[in-house]
């Protein structure tokens, strides 16, 4: 990936972004505490989070800690009530878009990108109902975006603080949930690349230890493989800290290892078929979302549906494919993006896990969403504005008009969902 420098002309959009961000957040709130009962997967998480307040005994113990532990913290914070379950998700949602749109800044250096990438992935619905819900994904997605922030800013300042940024963030990400585990290689291996070709043919002799060259100068590539490999290792195991503390089979130093190996086969021995489970492909047409929620509760009939925003997860394909093109054609930026999304995606396509649900795209989905702002920013900045604004426009539309079923509104009757059912596969 390269990390283009902001135009002298360019000014940083943080206003704007704060802005943004913050309606997000008020959005994300608003109506939060309902359901007033689990939904979806709460019904395993938040047992789970009770455990780490109580230490009592292991439950849920084929994932990682830190998303349960988030969980646990609104639980303390406000109760254990809905609104006290779900605020750490709205919290880290915010938290999140915001750092994958400096990303954006610090890797592309355009204004137009930024400004889109953030109000196409506070719209593309996923990003939205994932930051209003208590299970592990929006924990995971979080600390993945701030690694990428810290990993532009580590690229664009030279900086081995930000290094060590991305490699703690990279840790919590897995610490919360494994799907990004694929992607954790990309920045030592983007180092040792740029290392290796900042190095003269004389010098490349010493690429391990030489520290004379970008992309992070006074940084060794044995060094940046302790903060970008080992550092976010020590990172994950060191989440399973409150483990140690259960009152029944503490875990032990000795077994943190090993149960790395439980916890993957505990994942894979789910194999019994769930009426919205889904393959990886349906994922990319946007044809087979899950419910989340659609029963009469708290006074009236509500739904949540999992379903990305129709305009930008279908624009975003062929934008990925001008990214991919671009890419080839020596733009690293774009080949970046495209690479990236890939490799989210191929964890799932590949992976023996046989069921699988709409949510586990979220991770590439942001990918997608950055190559959409990518192309649109092109077009805004060569003066095809109207396209830009349409796109925009129709994303937005979607979200407002779907906004009654990605957020539990109370609707008119038993069967409303109908009134969005577009392909007979979304029911």
């Amino acid at each position: 990936m390269t990390f283009s420098p902001p135009s002298s002309r360019a000014r940083d959009p943080l206003p704007w972004l704060l802005a943004i961000t913050a309606a997000f957040f008020a959005l994300a709130l608003h109506r939060l505490a309902i359901p007033s009962k689990p939904m979806f997967d709460e019904i395993h998480y938040l047992p789970a989070a009770r455990r780490l307040i109580d230490l009592t005994r292991r439950f849920n113990p084929e994932h990682p800690l830190l998303a349960k532990e988030m969980i646990s913290l609104g639980m303390r914070a406000f109760g254990d009530v809905p609104f006290g379950w779900r605020f750490p998700s709205a919290v880290l949602g915010t938290i999140g878009l915001f750092a994958a749109a400096r990303a954006v800044w610090w890797a592309s250096g355009s204004r137009a990108a930024t400004l889109l990438f953030a109000v196409l992935l506070a719209s593309d619905f996923v990003w939205f109902i994932l930051s209003r819900i208590a299970m592990l994904d929006m924990t995971m997605l979080a600390m993945m975006a701030c690694a990428f922030w810290q990993w532009a800013l580590a690229w664009r300042k030279g900086s081995r603080l930000h290094l060590i940024l991305c490699g703690l963030f990279m840790g919590l990400s897995l610490g919360a949930k494994w799907n990004g585990a694929p992607l954790l290689v990309a920045p030592g291996l983007l180092f040792a690349w740029d290392r290796w070709q900042a190095l003269g043919r004389g010098e490349r002799g010493r690429v391990l230890i030489a520290r004379g060259a970008g992309p992070v100068p006074g940084v060794s590539l044995i060094e940046a493989g302790v903060w970008l490999g080992l550092w976010p290792v020590v990172v994950y195991l060191a989440t399973f800290a409150p483990a140690f503390f259960y009152q029944v089979q503490p875990m032990t130093l000795r077994g943190l290892i090993p149960w790395q190996g439980y916890m993957l086969q505990l994942q894979d021995s789910v194999v019994k078929p769930h009426t919205y489970m889904s393959r990886w492909w349906q994922w990319v047409l946007d044809i087979r979302p899950i419910w989340f929620l659609y029963e009469n509760i708290d006074g009236a009939q509500r739904g949540v549906l999992m379903l990305g925003n129709p305009f930008t997860m279908l624009a975003g394909l062929p934008a990925l494919a001008l990214c991919a093109w671009d890419g080839l054609k020596g733009d690293r930026l774009r080949r970046g993006v495209a690479l990236l999304y890939a490799l989210a995606l191929v964890f799932w396509a590949t992976n023996g896990k046989p069921v699988q649900f709409y949510y586990h795209y979220a991770l590439a989905s942001m990918f997608l969403v950055a190559a959409l702002a990518l192309v649109l920013a092109r077009w805004w900045e060569t003066g095809r504005r109207w396209p830009v604004r349409a796109s925009v426009g129709l994303a937005l539309v979607l979200f407002v008009g779907f906004y009654p079923i990605l957020s539990a509104a109370a609707l008119p009757r038993a069967n409303s969902y109908v009134d969005w059912m577009w392909l007979r596969s979304w029911r």
